[in-house]
């Protein structure tokens, strides 16, 4: 049986009443189950407890079960089973320090006793780690090249972490399935986190960044006549934002930009953010926890850079949005594509049901990470002209 996927332009009148409903019940569940967590949470304080509130993972996982696909449900299981700490309970080293979805994936591999070494999940790309050229210094950047003699396409990808955890090393599955299904070569990018480098400086290594693949592309086996931008989560935000910047700042334009469900705007109040308040691996109080390391004072939340679907977007590219419906930020991405048609740019976007922010890097183990995969190469490859 085909993998249902939800393609928001095409869903019927009928189907979005029944989505809306669906959407009004879980979010006004999902309120009221926070409450009771939050109160259980004030009532164990001083406990010492770094774990997810005992409430709000109940809550979670029966919502899940509901929810999710068996093959994304297991892969919770798997992070859970590795006793992550509550991001927004711990500091930034700690936070750093969790386990991630990526580590549940080998860690459900090695339990059917697969290979980890993603030269054998992601056959055919081969990568090594340089350094390219951010606003103040280099950046560490790891380089996925497909076989074959080139040149390739080169795709300029931003891991996601809310701008403050996560690298590329975490990233590594996304952006080597990207390499592969878009048989391009893809630069995965370490650009400055806060609190250390506090916003902007995380999108002013984007737009270094991408200047750097335009004018050193072709060393890496690329073809800098096309060139495009992908990121994931906050990373999508940073492809989105790096588009806009680059058009203003007159660089040649990218033929395309992937954003997986990206930030794109910063009211915490969605209908995805109320229906998937306390969802797994992410959920509203960890997105507060991120905002509170990244800015410098509140009023950079009205920044065009954070408010994307509020930004000047004539001009840009096509651009694919991804999406998961079990996702605070799935809302997101539903109003970057209507402001990207308002402003007449070309744009297709996919939501995916039966599965949580994260899943996109998961194609090892979860087959609608495999389809998602697919469907972002397939548009890459149209847009590189293949």
């Amino acid at each position: 049986m085909p993998t249902p996927i939800i393609t928001t332009h095409t869903t019927t009148a009928a189907n979005r009443r029944v989505s809306l409903i669906a959407g009004l019940i879980l979010g006004v569940t999902a309120t009221m189950a926070l409450s009771a967590a939050q109160a259980a949470d004030e009532a164990g304080k001083g406990t010492g407890s770094e774990r997810p509130g005992a409430v709000k993972s109940a809550i979670a996982k029966t919502i899940g079960r509901v929810r999710l696909d068996g093959d994304m449900l297991a892969v919770l299981s798997a992070h859970e089973s590795l006793r992550p700490k509550a991001i927004e309970k711990v500091d930034v080293a700690a936070a750093r320090a969790n386990p991630t979805i990526a580590d549940a994936v080998n860690a459900l591999l090695r339990k059917n006793n697969r290979s980890t070494d993603p030269a054998q999940l992601v056959p055919g790309v081969t990568s090594a780690d340089i350094t390219v050229q951010g606003a103040t210094g280099p950046l560490p950047a790891r380089v996925f090249t497909p076989a074959g003699p080139g040149p390739f396409p080169v795709v300029v990808y931003f891991h996601g972490g809310g701008w403050v955890i996560a690298d590329r090393v975490v990233y590594d599955a996304s952006a080597r399935g990207i390499a592969k299904q878009a048989q391009a070569v893809v630069v995965s990018v370490d650009y400055r986190r806060a609190p250390e480098a506090k916003f902007p400086a995380a999108w002013d290594d984007a737009l270094a960044a991408y200047r750097w693949a335009l004018a050193n592309g072709a060393t890496l086996k690329g073809d800098t006549s096309r060139v495009a931008l992908a990121g994931e989560s906050a990373g999508g935000n940073l492809a989105l934002a790096t588009a806009i910047a680059a058009r203003d700042a007159g660089l040649q334009r990218p033929a395309h930009v992937l954003a997986i469900y990206p930030v794109t705007q910063t009211s915490l109040n969605t209908e995805s953010y109320l229906e998937n308040a306390i969802a797994q691996p992410l959920n509203r109080a960890m997105v507060e926890w991120f905002i509170d390391k990244l800015l410098v004072d509140k009023e950079q939340l009205k920044d065009w850079r954070l408010n994307l679907v509020d930004a000047s977007l004539a001009g840009l590219p096509p651009v694919t949005l991804i999406s998961a419906r079990v996702d605070p930020l799935r809302s997101d991405s539903a109003k970057m594509e209507d402001a990207l048609r308002k402003a007449d740019v070309l744009v297709e976007r996919r939501d995916y049901e039966g599965v949580t922010h994260e899943f996109f890097g998961t194609a090892a183990v979860v087959e609608k990470a495999r389809n998602a995969q697919a469907f972002a190469g397939e548009r890459l490859r149209k847009a590189f002209g293949g």
